[in-house]
């Protein structure tokens, strides 16, 4: 009896911890983890992705070489219940959530250890790193969008910065009510940044100076990134709908309810908003009053990755791995190919060829008019 009670007490013990534990991470997580990885960006014949182990990764599409820069790490503290990125008391890789975004020779990532990089394009040199050394922000979730010789991205502590593009000194800060974790929209012409926070509110932001022109609240949390196009942005909520507001005043212009969160960004080919939900459908909207056009596409499971557009067809993966394409001339959907791996990440399109980064180390490759699928590519150090 007295062995069974010993073994009692630890075993509730070990569920304390865990209790204890899942607790801690989940308050530095705010009660929702982050979904997919990086999705890939292209300029000049290579494509450049984030890894889940915290590397910048530059992949020539002539021959499938890989350049890799170093990993973003953490000075693990406080071990596992200091709600550190890692176990260990040295530095700690962490991983790439946001897209890489290119300019001119340079690549920007941010990594969720809440530092920013620039890369040399064709070697992956570290040109700066903000904050520097073993400084770190909050976590970078979104990626972020260049503009006017100024690097904009939101982090998890709520703040929007603007960095200078070749030094890498901050410019400027906006705070907003909650942490963001979607990638910023410039709309050029009015000179305008476009990027929602977990406070339920789209803002517009000048780029000059990062004032604020207006914002527009919703009664969900925005991480969907914003769509520009003809006036109008279009974004998600997590309050079920997606929204169409003016780019002038903020006054909204339509709005759309679906069955669940819109988490990716809504895209619009020859003339449709196809907009992907996680109640597993794909809406087919008119962009100008939200008004369906076709049927819903059933995808049978959450679509939480953006789609990717190779000539007419507008291709997306539900999150099971399955890869359907939608032809944008005559709505017809079909199956491309089923990979059954989780798919959460944004697609990419280069070149007819359409790049899925799921959950793991491989990068798969899809040829969406004949459904051919390519060799993986390994993203593993």
């Amino acid at each position: 009896m007295k062995f069974k009670g010993k073994k009692l007490v630890l075993l509730v013990s070990l569920l304390v911890v865990i209790t204890i534990t899942l607790g801690v991470l989940a308050g530095c997580a705010g009660g929702i983890t982050p979904v997919g990885w990086s999705g890939g960006a292209v300029a000049n014949g290579f494509l450049y992705i984030g890894s889940n182990q915290g590397r910048l990764t530059s992949i020539n599409l002539s021959d499938n070489s890989i350049l890799r820069a170093e990993p973003f790490r953490i000075q693990a503290q406080g071990g596992l219940l200091g709600c550190s990125l890692g176990c260990n008391s040295g530095p700690t890789s962490v991983p790439i959530y946001g897209t890489p975004v290119i300019s001119g020779d340079t690549v920007y990532v941010a990594g969720y250890n809440g530092q920013i990089a620039a890369y040399r394009s064709d070697n992956l040199a570290q040109r700066w790193i903000y904050p520097s050394g073993t400084t770190y922000l909050q976590p970078f979730v979104g990626g972020a969008v260049v503009f006017d010789n100024k690097l904009f991205i939101g982090g998890s502590d709520d703040s929007v910065y603007a960095l200078d593009t070749q030094t890498g000194a901050l410019l400027k800060k906006f705070k907003t009510g909650d942490r963001i974790w979607g990638t910023p929209t410039v709309d050029a012409a009015s000179k305008t940044l476009f990027i929602g926070s977990y406070d339920k509110k789209l803002y517009a932001l000048n780029t000059d100076d990062l004032t604020l022109k207006w914002s527009y609240t919703t009664t969900g949390s925005i991480i969907s990134t914003p769509l520009v196009n003809n006036g109008l942005v279009y974004f998600g909520s997590f309050d079920k709908n997606l929204y169409a507001v003016k780019i002038t005043d903020g006054t909204l212009a339509w709005k759309f309810s679906g069955g669940n969160w819109f988490w990716a960004k809504p895209e619009i080919l020859n003339g449709v908003l196809y907009a992907a939900c996680l109640d597993h459908f794909v809406y087919a909207l008119d962009p100008t009053t939200g008004a369906a056009v076709h049927d819903a596409y059933d995808l049978k499971s959450a679509v939480a990755s953006a789609p990717a557009i190779v000539d007419n067809l507008i291709v997306f993966a539900s999150r099971d791995g399955v890869i359907y394409k939608i032809d944008s001339t005559t709505q017809e959907i079909s199956v491309v190919i089923e990979l059954n791996i989780e798919v959460d990440g944004p697609l990419t399109a280069h070149d007819g060829i359409v790049y899925i980064h799921p959950q793991g180390i491989l990068l798969e490759r899809v040829n969406p008019v004949t459904g051919a699928q390519l060799p993986a590519i390994s993203l593993q150090s």
